[in-house]
């Protein structure tokens, strides 16, 4: 691993870092507070012995001195000498309880001695420091001096005297919690870096490729109001959710350009990756476009979709296959343009043979031939096999992984399922993907509209309708539906050229004729007058300039203007839309 390795884990478990160092900081605080405070005191002596007459004798008597330091700590720390501080104080301890609490320490190459005294009382640990060096002397002058007598060879003086301490020595809390912010922070990193040497579910796009062994055509971010509304708000402004769906409705558009798949079926390894919301929301996407879309309910197990937008799902597929109902019956509209839903239906007792069947396969070619696209929520790959029938019946599957919920080895399960029937993946769809940051993998952008310019709002389509009038100097014209006057090269009426007359007859010239209104307001030139023939009046109709072949004779028909395309029908070559109730 590379250290850009260690900084993305470090991004992305930084949860389990900050609770870990959180926990060894409260722990480092509750012992500091469920610690008795104790006190310290202690006290000085020094240690001599004889002089001597020569410096020889006197260098000799030093290193005596530096010798009986050490001997002398030791009955510091002794039980002889804690005997008789208890019983010179008092005290309620045994002479081991009292030795726990002392000791001795002395600076290398000198004679003095320190003793310390730990208590929870400030008062008694300096009694106890005081005691100590008292007895000290008198024991040592017991042990120095000969039987006979004479002088003692070495001595202990008391120089200086305990004092009683007004702070505690421990616990000490500031240096007990940043020493726990240091271990917490050092074993959150380590668990942070064997939670993810652990973690087999899928976090990054490289894994969902690999591991569905195609490429990635969506990545959908966590969007918090889809748990209360599955349909994506596509009207609404800097929606990250709206722009994902648009991106992955023009990725499915562009992956077989000659042959565009139509019949999708939106499926996923395990439940819970948000299938159903991403058949939902795709297929909403595609009615935005101006396709005419079929929404099946394809989960005869735990159907979702005609819950999601509020339908009634008693009647549908199921009801269709069991030859019970026809399929336009049971269509059902839908409040969003161009997208139409086919419920389940009642819940059968053998969904897998019912999808499977030949029944199934007519149906989806019904829709085929009604509908531009027809978008199919499956069942799981994993616990049962209907959407892998189903895939049979379709152009192909977009398999759903849900962002650190689903494991490698699910999806390469559920692929390999399709795999082993033959069936065509389309892409994997990553879901629920957290809000990214600068060079992540998920990272949204936002281009903001220009607020100075007016805005164009469309006024409601009626459904047939070719044409959509929108609100401005257009919308009041008589010929704002017509598609010459909004196509955007229509030019005013020209006036016909006149026919003419027989020759046995003079031309009569009946009275002008009212131009028509022109929707590119004054300024242009008005129809001129029509010309008529001797016998029954014929009038000709003022139509758009259309291109005249060089050389035609005065008085040809002008060809037929060029109709508008209906609305619905795809620019990649797939069939318009044929409604089949019209």
């Amino acid at each position: 691993m590379e250290i850009q390795d260690y900084l993305q884990i470090l991004r992305t478990r930084w949860m389990v870092i900050v609770v870990t160092v959180a926990v060894a900081v409260l722990g480092a605080l509750a012992v500091s507070l469920l610690t008795t405070p104790t006190y310290q005191s202690s006290s000085r002596v020094f240690v001599s012995t004889s002089g001597g007459s020569t410096v020889s004798e006197t260098y000799q008597g030093n290193l005596f001195s530096q010798q009986r330091v050490a001997s002398y700590s030791e009955l510091v720390t002794g039980e002889t000498l804690a005997a008789r501080t208890i019983d010179e104080l008092g005290l309620n301890m045994t002479p081991a309880q009292l030795a726990s609490k002392v000791t001795a320490t002395s600076t290398p190459d000198t004679v003095l001695l320190d003793i310390v005294v730990v208590d929870t009382s400030p008062g008694l640990a300096r009694d106890i420091a005081n005691s100590l060096a008292t007895q000290l002397t008198t024991l040592v002058r017991e042990l120095e001096t000969p039987e006979d007598g004479g002088t003692p060879a070495a001595g202990v003086r008391l120089v200086e005297q305990a004092k009683e301490s007004s702070a505690p020595v421990s616990p000490k809390t500031t240096r007990n919690l940043a020493l726990g912010a240091a271990v917490g922070l050092l074993l959150g990193i380590a668990l942070a870096v064997l939670r993810d040497r652990l973690d087999n579910t899928i976090k990054t796009r490289t894994k969902l490729e690999a591991a569905s062994k195609t490429p990635l055509v969506g990545s959908l971010p966590f969007d918090k109001n889809l748990k209360e509304n599955a349909v994506v708000e596509f009207g609404a402004a800097h929606s990250p959710s709206a722009e994902s769906y648009r991106e992955l409705r023009t990725n499915l558009q562009f992956l077989e350009v000659d042959h565009p798949p139509r019949v999708i079926v939106v499926t996923s390894a395990v439940p819970a990756e948000g299938k159903t919301t991403v058949a939902v929301n795709l297929a909403l996407a595609l009615a935005e476009a101006g396709h005419h879309v079929a929404l099946v309910e394809g989960d005869l197990r735990r159907p979702r979709v005609s819950k999601y937008l509020g339908l009634i799902g008693s009647v549908g597929l199921s009801t269709v296959l069991a030859n019970q109902a026809d399929l336009s019956d049971v269509m059902q509209p839908t409040k969003y343009e161009g997208l139409e839903v086919l419920a389940s239906g009642p819940l059968p007792p053998n969904p897998s043979e019912l999808l499977g069947s030949e029944a199934s396969r007519r149906v989806i070619d019904e829709l085929r031939g009604r509908f531009d696209y027809i978008i199919v929520d499956g069942a799981p790959l994993l616990p049962v096999t209907d959407s892998a029938l189903l895939t049979t019946h379709s152009d192909g599957a977009l398999v759903v992984a849900r962002y650190g919920h689903t494991t490698e080895n699910e999806v390469a399960r559920a692929v390999g399922n399709l795999e082993t029937i033959g069936a065509h993946i389309l892409g994997a769809v990553f879901t629920m993907m957290p809000a990214g940051r600068k060079g992540g993998d998920n990272y949204s952008y936002y281009y903001e509209t220009d607020s100075s310019i007016p805005r164009q709002t469309p006024n409601p389509v009626t459904p047939g309708s070719s044409a959509t009038a929108w609100d401005g100097s257009q919308a009041g014209s008589p010929q704002a539906s017509s598609p010459q006057a909004s196509s955007p090269q229509a030019a005013p009426p020209q006036a016909s050229p006149p026919v003419a007359p027989p020759a046995a007859q003079p031309p009569v010239t009946p009275p002008p004729a009212t131009p028509p209104a022109s929707p590119y307001g004054t300024g242009q030139p008005p129809a001129a007058p029509t010309s008529y023939e001797a016998g029954p009046p014929r009038t000709s109709t003022p139509r758009p300039p259309t291109a005249t072949p060089p050389g035609t004779p005065p008085g040809t028909p002008r060809p037929p203007a060029t109709s508008v395309r209906k609305p619905g029908a795809l620019d990649n070559g797939v069939a318009p839309s044929r409604r089949y109730k019209e």
